[in-house]
């Protein structure tokens, strides 16, 4: 018992203070509403007269639109691909993963530059018809809508895919018996059984779109992550951009609240089939899945790195001056040094569960210290801000930090642990519950020091996790486009930055080679949980 509390003390310790962390800027956000000069009031005036209404419609709209849409693309594919047999469905299959690796603000920008009224499809379309001829605007609500909807719907997509997986026919097929149209059986049944994982997927896209910066800034869409940005640099008033960071907050707070409302009380269980059975497609039905697949495919993933490579050949290697190699050092060493320190602490908050699992208190901060995710780029990063502004103004006087911590690489790094420990604890616990506990028992009652197992045992055997994690936190960094821009030193700009700083210009061509390399990088991952999904599926058949 006395060993137990020995070694409880210390792991439910750092867990807390990860927790802090985490906590401490959300509170100084909520804390600004209480310290309003005049400056900021009349600022916020002029916010309620002109902005702020626009500002919730446009949010809410992309919320909505993008939701209700990735859950159908999302859904609908899973069905198609996991469900119906036709040629070439397992390369689709698996296709349908690869916009994972395009980040939103990529494809938003070769969209208007391909879609707009002097881009090169509209120009075709005048020479043909006119210049009557009318095209609906890419640059408004519908058009951000649809690109961060093919950016974002394979989160749908691959959990949707692996809840009807595990489904089979057998529903179905009982559906079917007892009268209902495939349509009704559809709706009835597969859908109901599956959502759990529809509504976990569509929470991650609508955390995905409160968040984005990037696409909503080229598309001249402005939200409440583009305001916290612009009262920040634009204003020059950080309290205001604070207070704007916590009405973003509410919505993403209401969003999963909603999510958890929605599946209150409500059981779901499924069964492993070994062999699916598929219905297969005949006729223009099977042409039907291939075009749709294939449609899906060529918008999201094969049409921005096709025009991408058409302006890279374009322009060559001519973007390769003295600043991109530090472009790229940059964004390579944010991602490895973000992915290693937050691979670490997701490991020490993971093994620490294991060794106090009785501790409810050590569960919570477990939990409350993963919430960063939940939290767009641009939140964190003022409530960062504002909890290094109070650290050195609280600590100057005693060893002189003033000036040592914001606009530097910790600020960015603290970001990045805050944003993507989730994206890292997720892996490595799923590699720690596989781990017979039988091992470390036995090595417990032997005397080893919890050092010792973490060093000779949980270290070895996570591997794989430890790995996926790095990797996966390693490319999110590198995408990590409003943190860094707020939070980055003078003269550390990543790919990402550069990408935006061309966009914003509207030198399409010039973002075209850190956007390849983006994309060529954020391939990484998804081929790797291609084949791990490949492999994991293949197992059960």
């Amino acid at each position: 018992m006395y060993r137990g509390l020995r070694f409880l003390s210390p792991w439910t310790l750092s867990g807390i203070l990860l927790a802090l962390l985490v906590v401490f800027p959300i509170l100084l956000l909520v804390w600004q509403w209480g310290t309003l000069t005049s400056v900021e009031i009349s600022i916020w005036e002029h916010l309620l007269e002109a902005k702020i209404l626009r500002l919730t419609i446009n949010t809410l709209l992309l919320v909505l639109g993008v939701g209700v849409l990735t859950a159908v693309l999302g859904t609908g594919l899973a069905w198609l691909v996991t469900m119906c047999e036709f040629p070439g469905r397992q390369w689709l299959e698996w296709g349908l993963m690869l916009p994972l690796s395009v980040p939103g603000y990529v494809m938003a920008f070769v969209y208007l530059a391909l879609f707009n009224y002097s881009g090169p499809v509209q120009s075709l379309l005048r020479d043909w018809f006119g210049s009557s001829h009318w095209f609906p605007s890419v640059q408004s609500a519908p058009g951000v809508i649809l690109v961060l909807s093919l950016a974002l719907y394979p989160y749908v997509y691959m959990l949707v895919r692996a809840a009807f997986l595990s489904q089979g026919r057998q529903l179905m097929d009982a559906a079917r018996c007892l009268g209902q149209s495939p349509w009704q059986a559809f709706m009835r049944v597969a859908v109901p059984a599956a959502r759990p994982a529809i509504a976990g997927g569509v929470a991650l896209v609508l955390m995905e779109t409160l968040a984005d910066f990037g696409a909503v800034s080229v598309f001249n869409f402005d939200t409440f992550t583009t305001a916290i940005y612009n009262a920040w640099y634009g204003l020059f008033n950080l309290a205001v951009a604070a207070q704007l960071a916590t009405i973003l907050m509410l919505f993403v707070t209401v969003t999963l609240m909603l999510e958890t409302y929605s599946r209150r009380g409500a059981r779901y269980y499924s069964t492993r089939v070994h062999r699916p059975q598929r219905y297969k497609l005949i006729g223009m039905r099977k042409w039907i899945a291939i075009w749709t697949c294939l449609k899906v495919i060529g918008f999201a993933f094969i049409l921005p790195l096709g025009q991408l490579v058409y302006w890279l050949s374009k322009t060559g290697l001519g973007e390769i001056d003295s600043r991109y190699p530090d472009f790229l050092g940059h964004t390579l060493a944010l991602g490895l040094i973000a992915g290693v320190i937050t691979t670490v602490v997701a490991l020490l908050l993971v093994v620490s569960k294991r060794f106090s699992s009785n501790s409810i208190l050590l569960n919570l901060t477990q939990r409350l210290a993963t919430l960063g995710y939940a939290l767009p780029g641009s939140v964190l990063a003022v409530g960062i801000l504002l909890s290094l502004r109070l650290i050195e103004r609280t600590f100057e006087p005693i060893i002189g930090l003033r000036g040592m911590l914001i606009g530097t690489v910790v600020a960015l790094l603290i970001a990045y642990l805050v944003r993507f420990l989730a994206v890292a604890h997720a892996p490595v616990e799923a590699g720690i519950n596989f781990i017979r506990p039988v091992l470390v028992e036995v090595a417990r009652t032997l005397g080893t020091h919890p050092i010792t197992l973490l060093r000779r045992i949980y270290i070895p055997l996570l591997r794989p996790g430890l790995l996926t994690a790095l990797i996966l936190v390693f490319v999110d960094v590198m995408k990590e486009m409003p943190a860094t821009l707020i939070l980055r030193p003078f003269g550390w700009d990543t790919l990402a930055v550069r990408i935006y700083q061309m966009t914003a210009e509207g030198q399409w061509e010039r973002a075209a080679l850190p956007a390849v390399t983006l994309l060529i990088i954020g391939l990484i991952p998804v081929l790797m949980l291609i084949k791990s999904t490949a492999v994991e599926t293949s197992s059960h058949k």
